[in-house]
């Protein structure tokens, strides 16, 4: 299943809303399963919907099962009903091109990104430390910073120097602490596209202060276009690209991963927890940043970063003045 968050208007301004997406069409998650509910005889439908499967999607993630069971029978209802309106008249479904996508987890709780991919390692730092062969590191990244796909990245003013990074971030859907690599699926809700922006001239020389990335990374995060649950997916052999303007810059794929996402997950939860809506980026594939390659974006290049299964996330960088 494919998961978006997107807007509609309504009289009182936009609203969020999630929806199962397919080639042609987008179900509306919560006004969908409400006209399930009426349709068994539930007597308030649509405020029934919006607590078991909620529009937002970090309140969609802490109702776990019940709110993906939910979407589930939202599809197989609109697959039938030749209704096109629900409970208090919201629309089923959208075409593709009516809506514009929202990131899939448009706030997300909290943003780790982890380097675990030996080749982007060995051509960014020479040879790997010991420390980085024996755990996932990682960084924070800012939540608040997340930008829609197809959205314009505004170049930071204080950086000359902008990079794009080729990852597939993992979304936590349950919490839980000192989860065992084993059981590891149970609390990956699903798979997303990661750009990872970077100010590489600042964050190399926050870090020679030996702390940080921070402002090297903060002022931009690009996750999306959609949310993909693990069944439909072979993460540790999905294949990924990168083009700038049209143009093919990287390619790769993630089961060069030295860590896997199930290492990833144990790592984090030992003696802490981890929440529903936290995501934990991969890391650059090989080649997969600028920095790899020694090629540099501009103002105004097109970025878009592709992932089998996934979609294309896609921005434009935009000069600060």
């Amino acid at each position: 299943m494919k998961l978006a968050s997107f807007e509609v208007e309504t009289p009182v301004g936009p609203v969020q809303r999630i929806g199962v997406v397919d080639d042609e069409w987008l179900v509306d998650v919560t006004a969908s399963y409400g006209a399930v509910l009426a349709d068994r005889g539930e007597r308030r439908p649509a405020e029934v919907a919006a607590v078991t499967a909620p529009s937002e999607m970090l309140a969609f993630l802490h109702h776990g099962d019940k709110a993906f069971e939910a979407a589930r029978e939202a599809v197989e209802f609109t697959d039938k009903t030749e209704s096109s309106v629900g409970p208090n008249g919201a629309r089923l479904r959208y075409r593709r091109d009516e809506v514009e996508l929202l990131s899939p987890l448009p706030r997300p709780n909290s943003i780790r990104d982890f380097m675990v991919i030996e080749e982007h390692v060995r051509n960014s730092l020479d040879e790997p430390p010991d420390a980085w062969y024996e755990m996932p590191v990682y960084y924070k990244g800012n939540p608040d910073t997340v930008v829609r796909p197809g959205a314009d990245v505004e170049w930071p003013a204080y950086s000359d120097k902008l990079d794009y990074e080729l990852e597939i971030a993992a979304i936590i859907g349950k919490r839980g602490r000192d989860i065992p690599a084993e059981r590891a699926e149970e609390y990956i809700a699903g798979y997303t596209i990661f750009n990872d922006f970077s100010a590489r001239d600042i964050q190399l020389r926050e870090m020679e202060a030996q702390l940080g990335p921070a402002k090297g990374k903060d002022f931009a995060n690009g996750l999306g276009p959609v949310l993909v649950t693990p069944d439909e997916i072979d993460v540790e052999n999905l294949t990924v690209s990168a083009r700038i303007n049209g143009e093919i810059w990287s390619d790769g794929s993630l089961g060069e991963m030295y860590h896997s996402f199930a290492d990833i997950v144990e790592h984090v939860s030992h003696a802490e927890p981890l929440y529903p809506g936290d995501v934990l980026g991969s890391g650059t594939v090989g080649n997969g940043c600028g920095l790899e390659l020694d090629r540099w974006i501009e103002p105004g290049d097109e970025i878009e970063l592709e992932a089998e299964g996934i979609g294309v996330l896609r921005h434009r960088v935009v000069d600060s003045t």
